[in-house]
């Protein structure tokens, strides 16, 4: 099945009809966009829970290893010769939409997607059908500092994957890498506009269907992917109707806006259990370390950051992670949640989720009013965060009422 226009010959030729199949963290969604063949849309599952459920797009026969390239070789093409820092969790982030765009996004278009009203996020990826030695399969091209915020909780916590990812290896969806036969630290010739042998880190749970590898932006250029042929778009709070309606006017013919948003899981996650989606994560959290707390609030900070939203690395006051805790302050009050072991990490979801918790409760947020204003300015020194991070919080209760 070709999701993805295959990039074959010379560099720079551009395939005349493309569809895209790509699954982001909350709806399992088939995207048609301009494509030979025709593929049925479909919205099966939450994908934030997704494990390995979706299928590989190859042929299911083991990938050879690139044996007939020299190592030195394979490691100029492939991975950086110096030390790579790999991404870290910046913000943990609720997709609302996925788009496709037949012929790639314009930079018009994507600053007119940016600026509609109640717009937080939005992140955009390139994609092709290419060959792994010579084997069939679909690859997309993403910056993993930013991507790492949309997959499922279990993958964006695997920190081993980011940074193989970070440092020009190739990743792969666990599903497909079994399949294909890859073997951590092969190597293996990728041919798409133009060929490369590339070392294989790991693999993960992707939560994107039809999807079997993903590479860095740089192997993606290299490699000829399509550019920025879809996006995830997050905007809580905003009728999902109404977004639609204006993204889907944005695209213009033949562009897809697909509803990703769904409903929160009924039940709270049974004490003991591991969340497997952010949702979960933040009510599991709420429940056992501040009951009385809406995880809502967790999911606004989480969203948020810092006071303007807009936080790429370490703030300018040295925060960090996706709950952007003050080391000094995570030395207090960073615990190890849901079964993580060794010192408590910062950048892990499942740590610092369940410490904002304890600390917003240590401040009085469960008792709600002005004791959960307190707690917030607490959290950071700002009237400004205060009203958003509760205006944030009353956009999730309505959307996920």
């Amino acid at each position: 099945m070709r999701l993805l226009p295959r990039r074959g010959g010379a560099p720079g030729r551009t395939a005349r009809r493309r569809r895209v199949v790509l699954v982001a963290a909350a709806a399992v969604v088939a995207i048609a966009a301009v494509a030979v063949d025709v593929f049925a849309l479909s919205a099966a599952h939450d994908p934030a829970r997704a494990t390995g459920d979706a299928k590989p797009s190859g042929t299911g026969r083991p990938i050879p290893a690139a044996t007939s390239v020299q190592p030195t070789e394979a490691a100029s093409l492939g991975r950086s010769s110096g030390p790579a820092a790999a991404s870290t969790i910046r913000q943990i982030i609720l997709p609302d939409l996925l788009i496709v765009a037949p012929k790639g996004l314009t930079a018009g278009q994507i600053a007119r997607l940016r600026a509609l009203a109640g717009v937080r996020n939005m992140v955009t990826l390139a994609g092709a059908r290419i060959t792994a030695g010579g084997v069939p399969v679909t690859v997309i091209g993403v910056n993993p500092a930013t991507f790492r915020s949309w997959v499922p909780l279990q993958t964006a916590s695997d920190q081993p994957f980011w940074t193989d990812l970070a440092r020009g290896e190739f990743v792969a969806q666990d599903t497909s890498a079994g399949s294909l036969g890859l073997i951590p630290g092969g190597s293996y010739r990728l041919a798409g506009g133009s060929a490369q042998v590339v070392r294989f880190g790991t693999s993960a749970p992707l939560g994107l269907t039809g999807v079997d590898l993903l590479v860095n932006q740089a192997l993606s250029a290299k490699l000829g992917l399509v550019s920025q042929v879809a996006g995830l778009i997050s905007a809580p709070g905003v009728s999902i109707t109404a977004l639609q309606a204006s993204v889907r006017q944005i695209l213009g013919a033949g562009g897809q806006a697909e509803v990703l948003r769904s409903p929160p899981p009924a039940a709270s996650v049974p004490a003991g259990t591991r969340p497997t989606t952010y949702i979960e994560l933040f009510q599991a959290s709420a429940a056992e370390y501040c009951p009385g707390l809406s995880w809502t609030v967790l999911a606004a900070i989480g969203q948020i950051e810092s006071a303007d939203g807009q936080n790429m690395g370490p703030s300018s006051a040295g925060a960090l992670g996706p709950m952007q805790f003050l080391p000094s302050t995570w030395q207090t009050w960073g615990i190890d949640g849901f079964g993580e072991t060794g010192p408590p990490d910062i950048m892990n979801p499942y740590d610092a989720v369940p410490s904002a918790a304890r600390l917003l409760c240590a401040d009085g947020a469960a008792a709600g009013g002005t004791a959960l204003d307190s707690a917030i300015f607490d959290y950071n020194h700002s009237d400004a965060y205060v009203r958003e991070v509760l205006a944030l919080a009353a956009e999730y209760a309505a959307d996920y009422q």
